[in-house]
């Protein structure tokens, strides 16, 4: 059940370098709850790859903190071949032990709010095909399959695009 004593407790704010380790131990954990037999084994350095997206000058991560943990994070920025006016969804995750308590919601709308400010009118992600729980948030927050990249033959990602509403 949501509580707005939940919401209302968490703060988003942007991420800091010193906590890419915390963020990368959300992520993995996020990350692992949608792959049906666990995440493929890796010798990737996800707090190194944070520590980056945090120091980027043209992307933001944003981050959730609730009772002084980082709860929820998500990072975006204009892609490299989009329009000005697009920014990418790259990462969206809310610890697994506080789902459904409206803290993506929150983080959701915090983004929406940034992306708006900066002039940007269109959003794109991509969402792991067997992500069904997620793929249903985007959808309640207004994401739809984008018509220009519809999934290929084998590809296990889905490619959702999101406008504000009536446009």
């Amino acid at each position: 059940m949501i509580s707005d004593e939940t919401v209302a407790a968490l703060v988003i704010r942007p991420a800091e370098p010193g906590e890419a380790e915390a963020v990368a131990a959300l992520h993995t954990r996020a990350r692992a709850t949608y792959y049906p037999d666990g995440p493929p084994p890796s010798d990737f350095d996800w707090t190194d790859a944070w520590r980056g997206s945090i120091e980027r000058p043209d992307g933001e991560v944003l981050c959730g903190v609730r009772d002084g943990e980082i709860v929820a994070i998500a990072s975006f920025r204009t892609p490299e071949g989009e329009p000005a006016d697009t920014v990418k969804l790259y990462q969206f995750h809310v610890s697994p032990d506080h789902w459904r308590a409206g803290l993506g919601r929150a983080l959701h709308a915090a983004c929406v709010e940034r992306w708006l400010a900066g002039g940007r009118r269109t959003a794109v992600l991509d969402v792991h095909v067997d992500n069904r729980r997620a793929q249903a948030f985007y959808a309640r927050q207004g994401w739809v399959p984008d018509p220009e990249h519809p999934p290929a033959e084998g590809d296990h990602h889905l490619i959702l695009r999101w406008t504000p509403p009536g446009e």
